[in-house]
């Protein structure tokens, strides 16, 4: 299956952070060879939503635990799917505002119906109390990546693979980092914008990350994304920098300074969303 044109945001936890059942399960997980690797997660994920909900999108059964696994300082991380809940509540995400005509006809009603016991038994307090804080770890964005992710890391953590059929542009490093980043940010953005959206935004990514394990590692993946660049365009990009020379601009006071490199971000991924509309 193609890439999709998305980027991806994830947590990778030690295995330390699930109750025993998910240790062992994950743990035999990765011993038997089943791990996916992120280039083809994303197409594995849509088919087994699409070969799940079945025709009429009338059901929402259970769906494979998979996850992607990564081992740094010979410790086992894992980021789960956690399909069954994401498709729940994008279900019922795409109903929202949407009159109830048109809601229907996305999402039926039964689907709908059976998505809001998922997330509610999801957020309930005994399913807390018996398996912890639930946690969503991956974050997707089409056609584009959220400015805010590019808050949580710097250019030293950049790794990028441009060889013939296998091309990436990821950033990695660990929670505690991409925590402190992000508070920093946010009293930046505080101080100099008040409650804009951007702020909003930050603070929204700063409490996810609060939900995870302290020895947690954070990845942002450019996914499908780098099949609409060029090797060039790759190599060229310095999105991280251009959000941290905003914010120092802000910090300074200096307004010019910060709005030029935000124009200069949002033009760049504006070019990229407007890909969507070719046809």
């Amino acid at each position: 299956m193609p890439s999709l044109f998305a980027a991806y945001l994830r947590v990778y936890e030690p295995l330390t952070a699930f109750d025993r059942d998910r240790q062992a399960y994950w743990r035999s997980y990765v011993e038997q060879g089943r791990a996916v690797a992120p280039v083809e997660g994303p197409g594995r994920q849509l088919t087994s939503v699409i070969e799940a909900l079945g025709a009429g999108w009338t059901r929402l059964p259970n769906l494979p635990d998979e996850a992607y696994v990564l081992e740094a300082d010979d410790a086992l991380l894992v980021c789960p799917w956690n399909l069954r809940i994401r498709v729940a509540e994008a279900a019922l995400n795409a109903r929202d505002g949407v009159p109830p005509v048109l809601a229907d006809a996305f999402v039926p009603p039964v689907l709908a119906g059976k998505a809001k016991a998922v997330v509610d038994d999801w957020r309930s307090g005994a399913r807390v109390l018996e398996h912890g804080v639930p946690r969503v770890h991956e974050q997707i964005a089409t056609w584009g990546v959220p400015l805010r992710w590019f808050v949580l890391f710097e250019p030293a953590e950049r790794h990028q693979v441009t060889e013939p059929g296998r091309r990436a542009l990821r950033y990695r490093t660990e929670i505690s980092k991409a925590r402190r980043r992000s508070s920093r940010a946010l009293a930046v953005l505080r101080k100099s914008v008040g409650a804009a959206p951007i702020t909003e935004a930050v603070e929204e990514a700063a409490r996810w990350l609060e939900e995870f394990h302290p020895r947690s590692v954070v990845e942002l993946d450019y996914g499908g994304l780098v099949s609409l660049l060029s090797d060039e365009t790759l190599a060229a990009d310095d999105s991280p920098e251009l959000v941290a020379a905003g914010l120092a601009g802000l910090s300074r006071g200096e307004a010019e300074e910060a709005s030029a490199a935000y124009d200069k971000l949002v033009t760049r991924w504006r070019a990229v969303q407007l890909l969507e509309r070719w046809n």
